[in-house]
């Protein structure tokens, strides 16, 4: 019941994200809050952990195929990732409610080479302060949750880049 009550929110209000023009930059999130920790797999059935990644700036991206604005932020995330994955910026895009078939048919149309995991229930969207398709977070080094972007970004545009590494120092 829950995963439904979610997606229909997520159905409901991603229209009205998708219609803001992209966004350049990203907000910061009041008293910085930890990141809720989750064990998602992999479309090859890899586990990744949060927690793991302890130490790394990350960037997360909850998204869906269905998504226009989550599609069209995808080919700049990959050129993004292509920038920080040398610096040990981790990027990890977490798919809401879709089945495995479907996110693979998606990347035979799009090159992302970073991990894309899923939330097929959607329960570990349902921990984040998601709002709307796509709501991209970034995660310092402690775990805190320091920027969220609400709608579509070009996350290879430098200066939102430099944001992201500079929490990295």
């Amino acid at each position: 019941m829950y995963r439904w009550s979610l997606t229909l929110f997520l159905l409901l209000v991603t229209p009205f994200v998708a219609a803001q023009k992209p966004g350049l930059g990203l907000t910061h999130l009041p008293g910085r809050p930890q990141a809720p920790d989750f064990v998602l797999h992999d479309l090859d059935g890899n586990s990744y952990r949060l927690s793991d990644h302890r130490g790394s700036v990350l960037i997360i991206n909850f998204w869906a195929t269905w998504c226009p604005p989550c599609r069209a932020e995808m080919p700049s995330m990959q050129r993004a990732w292509e920038q920080l994955q040398k610096e040990g910026i981790v990027m990890l895009g977490i798919d809401v409610g879709e089945s495995e078939d479907t996110v693979l048919e998606f990347t035979a149309n799009y090159t992302v080479e970073f991990p894309l995991l899923l939330d097929q229930e959607a329960q570990v969207t349902g921990q984040w302060p998601v709002v709307g398709l796509p709501t991209t977070f970034v995660v310092d080094t402690e775990g805190r949750i320091s920027y969220r972007a609400i709608g579509g970004r070009e996350w290879d545009d430098p200066e939102l880049l430099d944001l992201v590494r500079a929490l990295q120092r």
